[in-house]
């Protein structure tokens, strides 16, 4: 009896094949899923800065030969196109410009910003959030509308080829984004804290120097990087209200002063253009763990 039920009973998979075949699955699954696009998001991004590398170093005889020349790689390297860029040319002039109206354009519009951000969120008067909706409004018209009305007052001021004109215009785009991010990020301070702080007769500016600002550090970092990267990179403005060469930046100066004509002088723009990157990686470098915290939320309760 035993044997006949013995010899009925249905036959089961192995212990060692479920197992394989789970661990294939799941592999096969992870480099669909996760490697392949990993892959493809890397080369998508890292190859523009490896082109901008290579033609950067590449001597003019690879760079225009090739039939001659593997185009994705550097046999002979130099350092003409860099030396070319910083001695021949008014470069360092030009990044030194860049970095003032940077620098200073955050600072303004952190500062513009951190008030206006505070007193929407923590006032509480009537109207505060059609006036931050409407301040992220600001911030979408594009600047291709805005220069013409800008450069009527920057020529009243008496401003027009000098690095103030850009000073004074580029929180005009600043100060709305950094306002509508820094309002997000007042928002997950606990206002209990500032209750506490009003309770024992602290007034509202100690509240925020003493409180509020050392909470939303990385806040007003994540701000200050886009609002430093935006400076940087602008072009529109700095096109239309510099005009002397040792006023241009760097990235209006590297297009309008190494092309003459049809010629393009490819390995010093691209020296140009690699060497003006190194700074924003730089300051991005120094302050990625803030800015990675700021996405998080200040304080939670």
């Amino acid at each position: 009896m035993s044997d006949a039920v013995a010899e009925t009973k249905p036959p089961t998979a192995s212990t060692t094949d479920a197992p394989e075949l789970l661990s294939w699955d799941s592999k096969a699954r992870r480099v669909v899923v996760l490697y392949v696009p990993l892959l493809c998001f890397v080369l998508i991004l890292l190859f523009p800065f490896y082109w901008m590398t290579m033609t950067a170093f590449k001597p003019n005889a690879e760079l225009y030969n090739l039939r001659d020349h593997n185009p994705f790689w550097i046999s002979s390297p130099t350092l003409d196109h860099i030396h070319h860029l910083l001695f021949n040319t008014a470069y360092p002039k030009w990044l030194w410009t860049t970095m003032m109206v940077a620098v200073a354009s955050t600072f303004l519009s952190l500062l513009a910003s951190t008030l206006a951000a505070y007193a929407i969120q923590r006032l509480r008067f009537r109207g505060s959030q059609y006036v931050g909706l409407g301040i992220y409004l600001a911030y979408l018209v594009p600047p291709s509308i805005l220069f013409i009305p800008l450069a009527t007052i920057v020529f009243q001021l008496g401003l027009f080829d000098t690095p103030f004109a850009l000073i004074l215009v580029y929180p005009t785009f600043l100060i709305p984004f950094c306002t509508w991010l820094l309002i997000g990020y007042f928002k997950s301070i606990p206002y209990e804290l500032e209750e506490c702080a009003l309770i024992d007769g602290a007034t509202r500016l100690q509240i925020l120097r003493q409180i509020t600002l050392p909470l939303a550090v990385p806040g007003l970092i994540s701000a200050g990087i886009f609002s430093f990267t935006l400076s940087w990179n602008e072009f529109i403005y700095a096109l239309a209200f510099i005009q002397s060469s040792e006023n241009k930046t760097v990235a209006v100066a590297i297009l309008t002063e190494l092309v003459t004509g049809d010629v393009y002088q490819w390995g010093a723009l691209m020296a140009g253009a690699l060497l003006g990157s190194l700074p924003v990686a730089i300051f991005y470098s120094f302050f990625v763990d803030y800015y990675v915290s700021s996405l998080t939320g200040a304080v939670k309760e």
